[in-house]
């Protein structure tokens, strides 16, 4: 009678800080530990709940006031690929992505720096060191993959292989229904590309070929610029106290 109990995950609630997305506001998580043999079978259930993975961590806004972050997912099977978003893919036609084991490298670490360097400068994340990073990437206790997008090479048809330089990649989970997008970072140089917004494409895809019908995107947060991204791929669902909700349209907010 006592097992289930020893069992049973052990969620934490963490002190006031500021919050990152929205100024004037403070955020508050809650978070849990995943680990050990059921890690996976908890990130399924928490992530359908809205949490998200950072390393052997699961956590979910849990501020007293505030309401902004918002889960979502994309429909993969009815996903519409918009004209742009049909150009985006059409630049970014001669690269391939390829799912590694997460094992963090040195070109790794080099394409995540400078992404910081230039997009976030100020973040929460700026002061990582290569350290904190290798932890960041193979701290998991679920299953995982480092996708690595490079060019398309004479035999990628063949090997699912590119090769050269690395243009972008992401730390992306696979759950029973869907990819989850822990982080991704891509090369700041390249900004005509649109790589955050291909690699986005590119799991739709992935999720498709595998059957799965979601991808997860995280939190978005009205009023932030920096996640309003993540509203454009559509149709989604966004996690309401009322469960998922489907969007077809982005109509602005009252």
């Amino acid at each position: 009678m006592t097992r289930p109990l020893r069992d049973a995950p052990q969620f934490y609630l963490t002190s006031p800080t500021a919050c990152p997305y929205l100024p004037g506001r403070e955020e508050r998580k809650v978070f849990t530990h995943l680990v050990g043999p059921r890690a996976g079978d908890l990130n399924n259930v928490l992530s359908q709940g809205g949490f998200r993975r950072s390393q052997s961590i699961a956590y979910r806004p849990a501020c007293e006031v505030c309401r902004a972050c918002v889960s979502v997912r994309v429909c993969v099977d009815d996903f519409r690929y918009s004209r742009g978003f049909r150009k985006v893919l059409a630049r970014n036609s001669d690269l391939i992505g390829e799912a590694r084991p997460p094992q963090p490298r040195s070109e790794h670490y080099s394409l995540f720096r400078s992404y910081l360097d230039e997009r976030h400068p100020d973040g929460g994340m700026a002061t990582m060191s290569a350290l904190d990073f290798a932890m960041m990437v193979e701290d998991t206790h679920v299953e995982t993959n480092l996708i690595e997008y490079r060019r398309r090479g004479p035999d990628s048809g063949f090997t699912g292989r590119g090769q050269g330089d690395l243009f972008a990649m992401a730390l992306t989970d696979t759950l029973n229904d869907g990819l989850s997008m822990v982080y991704s970072v891509y090369d700041p140089g390249l900004e005509l590309r649109s790589l955050g917004t291909f690699m986005v494409l590119d799991h739709i895809a992935r999720a498709r070929r595998l059957g799965l019908p979601y991808v997860y995107l995280g939190y978005w947060v009205d009023g932030s610029p920096k996640m309003s991204y993540k509203a454009r791929f559509l149709p989604q669902e966004r996690l309401t106290p009322q469960g998922w909700e489907r969007v077809e349209t982005n109509a602005p907010t009252a």
